[in-house]
């Protein structure tokens, strides 16, 4: 029982206490802290079940029962389920018979329809589907298995971007059916031209005008236009098939599709040709091969031409460039769905770290018991390092969840390339060829010059094994300026970035990896040679330093990976290293080994505030701070830990975690102590911290540490 809870029990109030019965240094526990009672698991778990409400997706997971684990209030809210529904244990099959009996899944037997959804849910299989339901909304719902967990279903609601992409395509229509109904009264007139005038020289001279003007329409637009008759042989095309396939538009009839988009591309949009020659308007998008700008999305819309007498006698042709309005759609779409697991993984890290605490710091304890040495290097000591490796995978989460300190400099990235290229020259296999191709001009940026290195060293790794240690990976650096355009494909103010490209020659990736490469725990490796999160790692580094990254690839052909950073303007003073980073001296490292080998450090009269709502992680870090000569009060929350520092005078150390229940955290109580201006020494510890930094001049320690870590912070900080 910890002194503040033995206070407590025995209803003396605290100040009293003190006095009646200090704590000298030689003392220990008197006994072990039991579990955390109920209502403190209650508050923890409530405090992450409002996080969850607060996203504005629906959220459930559900265990290999079918029976649900977590949701939050934005699921119910989505799908109009009653609060009654949904309890822990709840079988998922309830949703799915309420929803058939009010008529979601549309006419047919609620039972049949529920027996075969709840037969659909047991296979657990990734599942991406939009559902539209009875009152219009239209539902995204994507299903993902959670190994060892169930499974997690996030369900967003779409219907205004639909809503939108059905108001492009019609504004697309109308402008496409505008532009043929102008082209068709120009041949018409040309037409009747010939017809009415003959031979006539001036008038002859008026039509070749009459049609170079309209020539010169089409060819203004941005887009390809062409008129070909019913037996499919061209009469016409503009500027833009010159421009996309190297035709020549004064020669249309000698142009046959087959040839320009190939026997694959034409196969696929012949059936659209054959429907539209049938009299059907039509508006299909495909893949096409360029000349000069590589592979593009094409969205081509058929009008026919039809007389009076409802013959159809040819088709007007309209064809636009969407790669850019493709891609602007699928970055968007991965970055809602990287931002819910990011808000996810954030949520959960928290916890787990704790977790890691406990079980490391009590590891390490027994690893200094000299009774159990003779078993400690087979039993202990690999405990301690698979716990180590549990807390590196939270720190790779984290850095994903865009979570993760950083400490941001302005930085040459010329000389980052240069020191990664130096370091992994000797590393790879003489038969991959590393080439660097940095600018001419330098490229300051503001960021964190080691996680950039870690990324770059990530990139190469992966391109290394996509050509199988037998390519080549070419780093290049580069200035660019994204107009409006390119920025909002990009997700990115317009202006002047860095970008950084990593680019081989290897087996590539199809579109549907694409799609899921930044996913935490994604991998196309065999099993045991990765852990799915260097991409992940990646991802998350490039969002939290301003940035974005553009990847592309092609099957047998490669991949390239692009880094975009905006530019510092040499002329302005750069701010330090970001609040919050990582203890001065950067990120403490200590094994079981360094623990038992740490000495007391000289703090025989020195008494400490311990603020921390995790029973198991304050119990722990109680005795570390026994061991290095504390006298030790403590706090469950931070109300309490204030309420400790205004009675109490003496508190030559605030040690509190960042994230706890209630309406105050550890930040509040880190103020209030400075705000004292009597309490030496301030120091926060976490697992992470959310959407702010801690304070400017307080040391952030990490969660898991060991007793040496602590006292390291403890010696090196000085608040």
């Amino acid at each position: 029982m910890t002194n503040v809870c033995i206070a407590a029990c025995q209803q003396v109030p605290l100040l009293e206490w003190k006095k009646q019965s200090p704590l000298l240094p030689s003392e220990t526990p008197v006994s072990p802290i039991p579990p955390a009672p109920f209502s403190e698991n209650v508050t923890r778990y409530e405090a992450l079940q409002a996080a969850l409400d607060l996203i504005d997706q629906g959220i459930t997971l559900i265990n290999e029962d079918l029976q649900m684990v977590a949701w939050n209030r934005t699921f119910l809210r989505l799908l109009d389920f009653p609060d009654e529904l949904a309890y822990l244990g709840a079988p998922f099959e309830g949703f799915i018979r309420y929803n058939a009996q009010r008529g979601e899944y549309g006419p047919g037997d609620p039972e049949l329809q529920t027996q075969q959804r709840v037969a659909a849910a047991r296979a657990f299989t990734v599942h991406e589907i939009e559902r539209l339901r009875p009152n219009g909304t239209v539902l995204s719902v994507r299903g993902v298995p959670v190994p060892g967990h169930g499974f997690v279903t996030l369900y967003s609601d779409v219907t205004d971007q639909r809503r939108d992409e059905r108001l492009i395509r019609e504004q697309n229509t109308l402008l496409e059916t505008r532009v043929a109904e102008r082209t068709a009264e120009l041949r018409d007139s040309n037409a009747q031209l010939r017809h009415a005038l003959g031979e006539n020289e001036a008038i002859a001279h008026s039509l070749a005008r009459s049609e170079a003007q309209m020539r010169l329409i089409t060819d203004s637009i941005p887009a390809l236009v062409a008129y070909f008759g019913s037996d499919r042989r061209y009469h016409y095309v503009n500027r833009g098939y010159r421009d996309w396939f190297g035709l020549d538009p004064t020669h249309p009839k000698l142009i046959t599709a087959r040839e320009y988009l190939g026997p694959d591309t034409y196969a696929r949009i012949r059936p659209h040709v054959m429907r539209a020659i049938r009299g059907e308007a039509v508006t299909f998008e495909y893949d096409v091969a360029t000349l000069h700008q590589g592979t593009r999305v094409a969205r081509t819309s058929l009008i026919p031409d039809i007389t009076t007498e409802r013959e159809v006698v040819g088709c007007f042709e309209l064809t636009f460039d969407i790669t850019d309005e493709r891609r602007a759609q699928e970055q968007l779409a991965r970055a809602q769905k990287m931002e819910a697991l990011g808000q996810l993984t954030g949520g959960l890290a928290h916890d787990f770290n704790n977790i890691l605490t406990v079980v490391l710091g009590n590891l390490s304890a027994l690893a200094e018991l000299p009774a159990l040495q003779p078993y400690a290097a087979h039993y202990v000591q690999p405990a301690i390092e698979a716990a180590q490796r549990g807390s590196n995978l939270i720190k790779g989460l984290l850095s994903f969840a865009r979570k993760h300190p950083l400490e941001s400099r302005q930085t040459d990235l010329h000389s980052v390339v240069h020191e990664t290229h130096q370091l992994l020259r000797h590393t790879l296999p003489d038969t991959l060829a590393l080439r660097v191709v940095p600018g001419s001009v330098p490229l300051l940026v503001q960021l964190d010059p080691n996680q950039l290195q870690n990324a770059l060293i990530n990139l190469v790794l992966n391109a290394r094994d996509a050509t199988d240690g037998r390519g080549e990976v070419l780093i290049t650096s580069e200035p660019v300026a994204l107009d409006a355009l390119a920025a909002r494909a990009l997700q990115v103010p317009a202006g002047n970035y860095a970008r950084l490209k990593v680019q081989d020659n290897g087996c590539g990736m199809d579109q549907a990896t694409l799609m899921r490469v930044f996913e935490p725990f994604f991998t196309t490796k065999a099993p045991g040679q990765g852990t799915g999160l260097g991409m992940s790692m990646v991802y998350g580094f490039v969002q939290q330093s301003d940035g974005s990254i553009d990847i592309r690839s092609e099957p047998g052909v490669g991949s390239c990976v692009a880094m975009l950073f905006p530019l510092n303007d040499p002329g302005t003073p750069q701010a330090g290293e970001s609040p919050g980073g990582d203890v001065p001296g950067g990120e403490i490292q200590a094994t079981a080994a360094e623990a038992a080998s740490d000495s007391r450090d000289t703090h025989q009269t020195s008494l400490a505030l311990l603020v921390e709502d995790d029973a198991g992680v304050r119990q722990l870090v109680r005795r570390q701070l026994l061991d290095l000569g504390f006298s030790v009060l403590e706090a469950e929350n931070a109300t309490e830990a204030i309420d400790i520092l205004n009675s109490i005078e003496g508190v030559q150390l605030l040690l509190s975690d960042v994230v706890m229940p209630g309406t105050l955290d550890g930040r509040d109580v880190a103020r209030h102590a400075l705000a004292l201006g009597r309490i030496p020494r301030v120091v926060l510890m976490s697992g992470y911290v959310p959407d702010q930094q801690p304070i400017d001049g307080i040391a952030l320690l990490s969660k898991p540490f060991s007793r040496a870590q602590l006292q390291q912070v403890l010696q090196g900080d000085r608040a």
